[in-house]
């Protein structure tokens, strides 16, 4: 009788465990994505109650602004720093997911880093920042159903609309405005390298901030700009210097800015480069990326 129980349990605990994971193939509803904007992400409740538990009052700081309305290199900056095949993969690196394996082996912890866009996506909508198994297969889940439902531009316009900039600052916008003063649409190619390289911390490491990794991969990713011709140093120096109607001329001159070309190509794939290999080629002392759950 008391295996008959046990059986029993089993049986309910495993098809529990099944209907569980298998109602992400349908639930929630992903397409209503492609025409509207998430109002507040799983992970922003998470911050919340995080702070509510501490007694901690403060709020969501998130400004909406559409993918037109973000400078082009911060977008660019972002592809290069956390996921460099992002318009050429369907949702997962699997190179970068098994370099991170073995590094969790060696560590004899379970991360499993690597994590593409689209799946720091469907993490921050939909679910905790756990880093138990089960947590990776409804990621998986979600992950492959956001790449078969939304374009490449719709994705990163709302991941670099909710993710994580700072306490409480979410969102490029606000990040823009909290750590520069302005726009994301008036982001320097520098400004936007430093984001990229807080995003795995960023209540950790600040974009302004001297710290060495801050300084140093912020560095790298902009010379993968410059070298992809991302950015054009000449012209970025011409547009430092004053305006020639304020110092009385009236002649005007046009300039063609690259950044436009960067994007409305920006669903080419850009040629495929370790970020991470080059940093440690380029640091001579390379620091640990530290990763918390959030982007």
């Amino acid at each position: 009788m008391l295996k008959k129980i046990i059986s029993i349990i089993i049986i309910l605990c495993t098809a529990a465990f099944v209907l569980n994971i298998a109602c992400y193939l349908i639930f929630p509803n992903i397409h209503r994505l492609k025409k509207e904007n998430p109002k507040k992400t799983a992970f922003m409740e998470y911050r919340e109650n995080e702070w509510a538990a501490k007694g901690k009052k403060r709020k969501i700081q998130q400004r909406w602004v559409p993918l037109s309305h973000i400078s082009p290199y911060v977008i660019k900056a972002v592809i290069i720093a956390e996921d460099d095949k992002f318009w050429s993969h369907e949702g997962f690196d699997f190179t970068a997911m098994k370099k991170a394996l073995e590094k969790d082996i060696k560590k004899k912890k379970f991360h499993v880093g690597g994590s593409t866009i689209s799946q720091q996506l469907a993490k921050n909508l939909y679910l905790s920042p756990s880093k138990n198994p089960v947590r990776k297969i409804k990621e998986a889940i979600l992950t492959w159903r956001i790449e078969r439902s939304l374009s490449k531009k719709r994705i990163i316009e709302i991941y670099l609309n909710v993710a994580e900039w700072g306490e409480g600052i979410f969102g490029i916008e606000m990040a823009a405005r909290h750590h520069y003063g302005k726009s994301a649409a008036s982001l320097t190619a520098a400004e936007a390298a430093k984001l990229a390289t807080v995003l795995p911390n960023p209540r950790k490491y600040n974009p302004k901030g001297s710290g060495r990794y801050v300084a140093s991969r912020s560095d790298r990713i902009y010379e993968i700009m410059v070298r992809r011709g991302i950015v054009v140093e000449e012209y970025e120096d011409i547009m430092k210097e004053p305006d020639e109607l304020e110092s009385g001329n009236t002649d005007s001159q046009n300039l063609n800015d690259p950044r436009q070309t960067e994007t409305e190509n920006s669903d080419n794939a850009p040629e495929a480069i370790d970020i991470n290999k080059e940093y440690k080629e380029k640091a001579a002392v390379p620091e640990k990326r530290e990763e918390e759950p959030a982007n």
